[in-house]
């Protein structure tokens, strides 16, 4: 059996989205991948490795003021070396994201990872969900419950803290952990396979 490796190279500014990042590797884990967290604003040489031997890399960050936070642009520049390289060409990539307002342009963040996730040549791997809460019997408690289709993202009321991330939003992070890692490990059998 193939043990993908997914990275997740994140920021978290106020513990929200180290919560997601904890729920996309326990999906990750779940389904038979090994996984490395990365606090981008932190990072060193090694962990720089990781990535490079990474098959999958998930980005995330909270959106702040419409986009990924600074944090996070440091570390997207800082891949101009691997693009150079084209040394993340065909891995996978994933995003999630919070903020404190329901939709705050967490899209755009998702947006910002795609391209960068193109710039390297990497593929992007969705969320795979439809959108819940969107029905008369649908509820705030369905996965996906903010309806978006690009990553996993989450909306946690901005005068509480970490521990008020919503459940369904960490299930939904778990969901793209899984996701990620059901679909690496398809992509490395087809590339042995070709």
């Amino acid at each position: 059996m193939t043990t993908p490796v997914v990275s997740l190279a994140y920021h978290s500014g106020y513990g929200h989205t180290a919560v997601l990042a904890e729920a996309v590797r326990a999906g990750a884990v779940e389904a038979g991948a090994e996984v490395h967290l990365i606090s981008v604003d932190e990072i060193t040489e090694e962990q720089w490795a990781v990535l490079d031997r990474s098959d999958a890399i998930v980005f995330g960050s909270p959106t702040y003021m419409g986009t990924a936070s600074g944090a996070f642009h440091v570390f997207a520049e800082a891949t101009s070396q691997r693009w150079a390289t084209q040394a993340w060409k065909d891995k996978l990539a994933a995003g999630f994201t919070n903020s404190a307002s329901k939709s705050g342009d967490k899209l755009h963040t998702l947006q910002y990872f795609q391209i960068l996730a193109a710039q390297l040549g990497m593929h992007w791997v969705n969320l795979g969900l439809l959108p819940g809460w969107n029905s008369s019997t649908g509820s705030e408690h369905d996965l996906n419950r903010l309806g978006v289709f690009a990553g996993a993202a989450a909306q946690t009321n901005a005068d509480e803290g970490p521990e008020a991330v919503h459940k369904a939003d960490i299930a939904t992070a778990e969901q793209l952990g899984r996701r990620v890692t059901e679909t690496a490990r398809t992509f490395l059998r087809g590339l042995a396979a070709a």
